[in-house]
């Protein structure tokens, strides 16, 4: 097997034009799509981190009965939030579980009526990961024993002609369907770059949404954070048999127009990257055919010397392989290191786009690639396996080849 190996490895290279051509082309079709992979992994990782932050979690758990009143809020009380949050904690894959309460109102302000989604939440267990704490422009965030205190975006405080230390009235559905309101103090004010949620979202303490709306030491939700994004289904799965009668949701399920998004992202990297493996599998394809025309009579006398078809076969198969592996090594050598100069760079600058839309000021100031090994391995991996295929065909002709037609071949 060693010698067919080094028989092969002086082949690919006795016309050294043809192999290096293609190897260059392999090396940067791979060094793009590792690139771009990269790249579509950070808008990502960009994009839907911080929509998991601000929308409450990766995961959230309610009551029987939320999932088909979900656009209404409904408060649901959970049967035992705390044991929610230890359930939840418990599973490696979870980096925080908090008890919310959420429901609709409206802001009042001289007349004017402006609807929201009151958040309770609380402080203290948010605050480290918490996309708000992360973006207060003026005040401070809440904390755990704030009373009437309210955050709000800076876009509504502009719009009700508001700043921090300012009084506003606070409405909101309560538990038994009635509405609840209560003067509240601006604590403090957050800009995201997003005006539908600085107009839309506010933000009070557990203990006083508990307070207002009649649920004292009570909650309706569980927010639940994950360490990765991706993770969602795996982690449902696990927690399921441990809350049993619970609703969970993934974030993806309670904000559909962020699949839509996420599924053309993949469809667009899918695309790509097959492109870039049907270029580099041709390209093979072609040198593979060339290399058994030009060869016929090596054949013939290698097959007159012994060498069985299938071993003719493996030769050409293991030729194809070693010119994949050779660009595929380059490929993500040089992929990986297009990443680590990008980042190094500071990425790419985001600062600009911010209010071209929710989903590009979501990405902040800038996004970087996203390196992962194991990727990149499998993107190597995967362009060997193609270059292998590629050469089956040529491969095969050159296995058939009768020994003594192809001695008298010109």
């Amino acid at each position: 097997m060693f010698k067919i190996i080094i028989m092969a490895w002086r082949n690919i290279w006795r016309n050294w034009r043809r192999t290096g051509i293609a190897t260059i082309a392999i090396t940067l079709g791979l060094l793009l799509l590792v690139f771009m992979d990269g790249l579509y992994g950070g808008y990502d990782e960009a994009v839907f981190a911080n929509a998991v932050r601000l929308y409450g979690g990766n995961l959230q758990i309610h009551a029987p009965g939320f999932r088909d009143r979900a656009h209404r809020l409904p408060l649901l009380p959970l049967e035992d939030a705390d044991h929610i949050v230890q359930a939840a904690m418990a599973n490696p894959n979870v980096l925080l579980a908090s008890k919310r309460i959420r429901t609709s109102g409206f802001i009042n302000e001289r007349g004017e009526i402006y609807p929201v989604t009151i958040t309770g939440l609380e402080p203290s267990v948010e605050a480290p990961i918490s996309l708000i704490a992360e973006n207060i422009v003026a005040g401070r965030f809440l904390e755990d024993d704030d009373e009437d205190m309210i955050l709000i975006g800076a876009v509504m405080a502009d719009e009700l002609g508001v700043g921090v230390g300012d009084r506003i009235t606070l409405a909101g559905k309560s538990k038994n369907e009635s509405i609840r309101q209560r003067t509240m103090t601006i604590a403090g004010l957050f800009s995201l770059g997003l005006p539908d949620a600085e107009k839309g979202l506010v933000y009070i303490s557990l203990a006083e949404a508990g307070s207002l709306f009649n649920l004292r030491n009570q909650a309706t939700e569980v927010a639940i954070s994950l360490n990765t994004i991706g993770t969602e289904d795996q982690v449902i799965g696990e927690l399921t048999p441990a809350l049993p009668g619970y609703e969970i949701d993934s974030w993806l399920t309670l904000n559909p127009e962020f699949t839509q998004v996420m599924d053309l992202s993949v469809a667009v990297s899918a695309f790509f990257g097959f492109i870039v493996v049907a270029m580099a599998c041709i390209g093979i394809l072609n040198i593979m055919l060339m290399a058994v025309y030009e060869r016929t009579r090596e054949m013939g006398v290698l097959a007159a010397l012994g060498m069985k078809s299938r071993q003719v076969m493996g030769l050409f198969l293991l030729e194809g392989g070693l010119i994949g592996a050779v660009g595929a090594l380059m490929g993500c050598t040089l992929g990986w290191l297009a990443m680590l100069a990008f980042n190094k760079s500071g990425g790419y600058d985001m600062s600009s786009f911010t209010s071209a839309g929710e989903i590009y000021a979501l990405m902040g100031d800038a996004f970087y690639a996203t390196i992962d090994p194991v990727s990149i391995f499998q993107m190597g991996l995967l362009l060997v396996v193609m270059a292998v295929l590629a050469s089956l065909i040529p491969a095969w002709q050159a296995s058939r080849k009768e020994p003594a037609d192809s001695l008298h071949h010109i």
